[in-house]
């Protein structure tokens, strides 16, 4: 396929050498600039979206809104292509840009991702797709390059941005689980190592509990995912819940825990650091 990428930051950069590697022609644009083994970089957003497919992959509703909507880069769009977003951003927003591809006559399929770049990197994400099942069937191609499984969210891609949201807010709420049970048993005399073997090996040996277990067992805060990206994902589950009118009080509560770990000067590191913060402050 000839594929165009949007964003080369780490996922994107991992992403955009997995379809390489698997044979696609890719074209990318960053706003940064830069290169990355053959790839070839194009000069403007519209030129990456003269071909079968489009990923695009940057931080936020912000910087997809401006790359691609003030400029009109969708009705510019090759005729046919379809245009995938695999960024985490507000149901609201991919509301919008449902209507805006519709008007456009473009396919989008909102597909949002769960790994880290080093997952990224593997080819090994898992990918929350919502899209019709035509568009989401055109694109498989891409997936399989650039991840192990796709789970199928329906054929609205709001639908798999509520997931992926829910999803974050989620591993917020283990990291600070986390964070409270090392307060509560490193207070009487148990190692947190030794703590987290035990929940490893018994109740909790999920991914996200095995991965920021130990980042805080290490005490490595070393970004993989920035604490400013984690309060940015839980500010969307809050809206998303203040949309649906629901009261969500554990979200309420790790938001506010994750705002005052930024707050703090820890917003450059990885979002595991509000566990830091949290056994901190408990000693006071």
């Amino acid at each position: 396929m000839d594929i165009g990428v949007i964003g080369l930051g780490a996922m994107g950069r991992a992403m955009a050498s997995n379809l390489v590697a698997a044979g696609h022609t890719v074209k990318a644009w960053n706003r940064s600039g830069g290169e990355l083994d053959g790839v070839t970089m194009v000069a403007s957003p519209r030129e990456a979206f003269q071909g079968d497919a489009v990923l695009t992959m940057l931080p936020d509703d912000a910087a997809i809104r401006e790359a691609l909507l003030e400029d009109g880069v969708l009705e510019h769009a090759a005729a046919g292509t379809v245009h995938i977003v695999a960024s985490t951003i507000s149901l609201a927003f991919s509301h919008e840009l449902a209507a805006l591809h519709a008007n456009a006559g473009m396919d989008y399929v909102a597909a949002p991702v769960l790994g880290r770049p080093d997952v990224a990197a593997k080819g090994e994400l898992n990918i929350l797709a919502g899209g019709s099942a035509t568009a989401v069937d055109r694109v498989q191609p891409v997936f399989e390059a650039i991840g192990k499984q796709v789970w199928l969210m329906g054929d609205r891609p709001p639908a798999a941005n509520a997931a992926k949201i829910a999803c974050n807010m989620m591993i917020a709420m283990a990291i600070e689980a986390m964070a409270e049970a090392v307060s509560l048993t490193e207070g009487n005399g148990v190692e947190r190592e030794r703590f987290f073997e035990l929940i490893l090996g018994t109740l909790f040996g999920s991914r996200s509990y095995q991965v920021y277990s130990a980042n805080i067992a290490n005490d490595d805060y070393e970004p993989g995912f920035k604490a400013t990206l984690g309060l940015k994902d839980l500010r969307l589950a809050s809206e998303a819940a203040e949309q649906t009118e629901g009261s969500l009080p554990m979200l309420a509560a790790v938001y506010q825990r994750m705002a005052e770990t930024v707050d703090a000067g820890l917003g450059d590191r990885d979002w595991s650091v509000m566990a830091e913060y949290t056994i901190r402050s408990s000693k006071f």
